[in-house]
């Protein structure tokens, strides 16, 4: 059939019986630090909190945390970086994973989240950012820590990872710095 397009109009004109069905999904970044030695610095999510499944208690991730309503992604890394670690960033990193996840109770009031996470280099420093240790805590962080590949890689204790795979794209984020395009991470 000639003169086939793709529907172009923007969501917010079409009327409600048009909507496309859609998930509710928290929209969050979050940032790979890779100090010079190639350690990553991780924090330490305790229950409960979404990212920690049922039967079990820590989830170690990068740290981030959700885009407010007008916010830009950068905007939102640079704040979040503050709050946590009290990491300032000077440029713009580059985008380096995505991450989906539609699954119901893994985020409060939401389907889902989708994390984009950003590569920042930096050198080695003790994270202690903006918020209290109280504040850490109401956002279920009870910890930072530094890890070196090999001990994600090898782990083997109750705690998970976010993702759950990440020593895999981790490897391959220190042997080639940046890919080419975004990589696309499970769970």
């Amino acid at each position: 059939m000639a003169g086939l397009r793709p529907d172009r109009r923007r969501t917010e004109d079409l009327s409600m019986n048009e909507l496309p069905v859609t998930a509710r999904l928290r929209r969050a970044v979050r940032a790979v630090i890779l100090a010079e030695d190639d350690r990553v610095l991780l924090c330490r999510f305790t229950l409960p909190h979404p990212a920690v499944p049922t039967g079990a208690s820590i989830v170690w991730a990068a740290p981030g945390g959700g885009i407010e309503p007008g916010e830009l992604p950068l905007e939102a890394l640079r704040r979040e970086l503050h709050e946590e670690t009290g990491l300032v960033l000077d440029g713009d990193p580059p985008h380096v994973w995505h991450q989906e996840i539609v699954a119901a109770g893994h985020a409060d009031g939401y389907d889902g989240v989708v994390n984009d996470y950003f590569l920042v280099r930096t050198r080695h420093f003790d994270p202690r950012g903006a918020l209290s240790d109280d504040d850490l805590a109401a956002e279920h962080i009870s910890g930072m820590r530094w890890w070196e590949h090999r001990d994600i890689a090898e782990y083997d204790g109750p705690d998970l990872f976010s993702p759950r795979d990440l020593a895999t794209p981790l490897a391959a984020l220190i042997a080639s710095d940046i890919p080419g395009t975004t990589v696309m991470l499970g769970l």
